[in-house]
């Protein structure tokens, strides 16, 4: 099972603005169990990053975009039952084909 986000991490998620779309990310990737450190990966951005985009600070418009894509696939996956992960290694496996595209 891949580590979990904090209570403390999906209480502020839950209290930002949902209409960004790194709130967005941050609630399919708690759904979908795909840890901050693989998405910072694939982004090329630290994990540190990512956590500032679930709370709603600015991400540059490429990333928006790459955002965006990934979040239509993860949602696709989801429904197909293909996530959430059944571990770590299945979320690194998922999210290594969304690295440098």
């Amino acid at each position: 099972m891949p580590r979990t986000y904090s209570e403390d991490l999906i209480l502020s998620i839950s209290k930002a603005p949902t209409d960004t779309p790194g709130a967005e990310l941050a609630r399919v990737c708690i759904d979908a169990k795909l840890p901050a450190k693989y998405i910072a990966e694939v982004f090329g951005v630290s994990r540190m990053t990512v956590h500032s985009w679930f709370r709603g600070s600015l991400i540059r418009a490429n990333s928006v975009k790459r955002i965006k894509a990934l979040l239509v696939q993860i949602h696709k996956d989801t429904e197909s039952g293909r996530l959430p992960a059944k571990n770590l290694t299945d979320a690194k496996a998922y999210l290594r084909g969304f690295m440098h595209q």
